[in-house]
């Protein structure tokens, strides 16, 4: 257990004069000695409390993974310069913290409290990450350091509490689905063991295509149906290839549903669907048909092979891509075209554009715009007819044609996506 040093007045100054003998003695210990009594769990508190400010990282290491240390001996680690020393310490009372709070011990629980405390606050994400993997599972500690850890800037701490978590409610997990621009939290939500309806929905309405790839693959997610119906549709307009498989392989699909998945996904996913549906021999003959109908409308490519992302290279390169480019490409309904001739324009990573694009957020969307070289008057466009931005969080023009934030503004904006 955790021992806490001066319980009380009366006990003082006995302690003190214990604590200084103990000093004593062990200012005389060779490092072997000192060794052996930071990790023993019969080593009296005193000892353990002079011994974790041991010169020695390798002695404080032994009394940061013991169990015994008073209070104080855990919170001078908890400052402690050697990382390896914080790894143990955090580990340690993220593992005592559960059987401490079912002894009903309150004191002592108190105590590992404020120990969890101090180090979710810490600086160095890899102590707050091991403090999120070691909680993540745990409906004891204060939902206050749960949601402290889910919003984490860092994506190796936040991702363990958002995705296992049972403290999290759909409330909270909407309202950071809505806030967030963390790569990889939205994924790390659709991954969750039990994810309602609502919190679908909303997943879904955010478009970005890894989170809900994962969603779709997270077989006990509550998909509602209409819900099913709008990702069926993202998926076949927007030709989102990342979505066919896992589309097709959802459990339970209606045969509306794979009548419409039929239409744009490849055969061998249509076969999957079949099988996994066990299909009657006239149901899954109709879903052939569809099959066969769609290759058979189908024109072949154009002589050029070359992929979307070599031929907006090469368009670039002869200075081709601007303004009007982008307008008429949109138009046209060319998105990957756009969205690679995007990644050139702004030299951001190509996932960063992507989320940019998929959050529906106009003042993303006009960042991007603006990192891209492009008028504020594409910016307008890419906003209603390629990001299909609300209304609510649709940005308008200054004065008609000027973009309506900062340099500063807009730098910052792209920074969080860098």
């Amino acid at each position: 257990m955790i021992f806490n040093l001066f319980k009380n007045k009366e006990k003082r100054a006995s302690e003190l004069a214990s604590y200084e003998k103990a000093k004593k003695a062990l200012e005389e210990k060779k490092p072997n000695d000192k060794m052996i009594l930071a990790e023993q769990d019969t080593t009296p508190p005193e000892v353990l409390y002079y011994l974790a400010e041991d010169k020695s990282s390798d002695i404080r290491l032994k009394v940061a993974a013991n169990a015994n240390p008073p209070i104080q001996a855990d919170k001078i680690l908890a400052n402690d310069e050697d990382e390896e020393v914080k790894h143990e310490l955090t580990s340690k009372i993220a593992r005592l913290f559960p059987d401490i709070n079912e002894d009903g011990k309150a004191e002592i629980c108190e105590k590992a409290l404020e120990m969890i405390e101090v180090l979710a606050n810490d600086q160095l994400p890899s102590v707050r990450k091991i403090l999120a993997e070691e909680l993540k599972s745990s409906n004891s500690i204060p939902k206050h350091i749960a949601l402290k850890l889910a919003t984490d800037q860092v994506p190796a701490v936040s991702a363990a509490i958002l995705e296992y978590s049972p403290l999290l409610s759909d409330a909270d997990l909407k309202e950071i689905i809505a806030a967030t621009t963390l790569s990889g939290a939205l994924e790390a939500i659709a991954k969750r063991n039990i994810l309602s309806g609502d919190v679908c929905e909303v997943i879904a309405q955010t478009l970005e295509i890894p989170a809900v790839t994962n969603m779709l693959a997270n077989k006990n997610a509550q998909i509602r149906e209409e819900t099913l119906d709008s990702i069926i549709e993202e998926a076949q307009n927007q030709d989102i290839t990342q979505w066919h498989e896992p589309l097709a392989k959802r459990p339970n699909l209606s045969i509306r549903a794979m009548k419409r998945i039929a239409t744009f996904v490849a055969s061998s996913l249509v076969e999957v669907m079949i099988t996994d549906n066990h299909l009657d021999q006239d149901q899954g003959e109709e879903l052939l048909v569809r099959v066969r109908e769609r290759i058979s409308d189908e024109t072949p490519d154009s002589d050029d092979k070359r992929t979307l992302a070599e031929q907006a290279s090469d368009l670039y390169e002869r200075g081709v891509i601007d303004d009007e480019f982008i307008q008429n490409a949109i138009k046209n309904k060319q998105r990957e075209l756009v969205i690679q001739a995007l990644i050139l324009m702004s030299k951001l990573p190509d996932q960063s554009v992507r989320t940019m694009i998929t959050k529906k957020k106009g003042n993303l969307v006009v960042a991007l715009a603006w990192k891209a070289g492009l008028s504020m008057r594409t910016a307008l466009q890419m906003q209603s007819d390629l990001a299909h931005v609300p209304p609510t969080e649709f940005i308008n023009a200054k004065n008609g044609v000027d973009y309506p934030f900062s340099n500063q503004q807009l730098e910052y904006d792209i920074a969080l996506f860098e």
